[in-house]
């Protein structure tokens, strides 16, 4: 008796081989600058040779939307920290919950700080 993987596996085997076969069959076209129009190579030209856009390297978000990020990510840590605790031992469950809250606030403390301090910097 065949299982549903095994299946599945013969079924993504042919469709795999009958892409490939087609494709075999159809050579594809290579691409080259002669199927570019020529007012867009031109202008691509032009953005090449002025660089990378100054926006590549500029960081997109304010101090606002990076502390509401790092409370988020350290939220989600203290979640984390929760879940690993109800899976220790019942006598160092309590220990394990007061440490996870104890790094929650300091983690808090320190994103405050440094993003408050990052905003008032010039």
């Amino acid at each position: 008796m065949r299982t549903l993987a095994t299946v599945l596996h013969g079924a993504c085997a042919c469709l795999l081989g009958s892409a490939l076969l087609a494709h075999a069959q159809n050579p594809t076209q290579t691409s080259t600058d002669a199927l570019v129009d020529p007012a867009v190579a031109s202008k691509q030209a032009r953005e090449i040779a002025q660089g990378d856009p100054a926006r590549w390297y500029r960081e997109d978000a304010t101090s606002q939307a990076r502390l509401r990020t790092l409370q988020k990510e350290i939220g989600a840590a203290l979640q984390e920290a929760r879940n690993a605790c109800k899976r220790a031992p019942a006598a160092e469950r309590n220990a394990c919950m007061q440490e996870a809250r104890a790094t929650y606030q300091r983690d808090m403390a320190q994103a405050k700080a440094g993003i408050g301090g990052a905003a008032q910097t010039p």
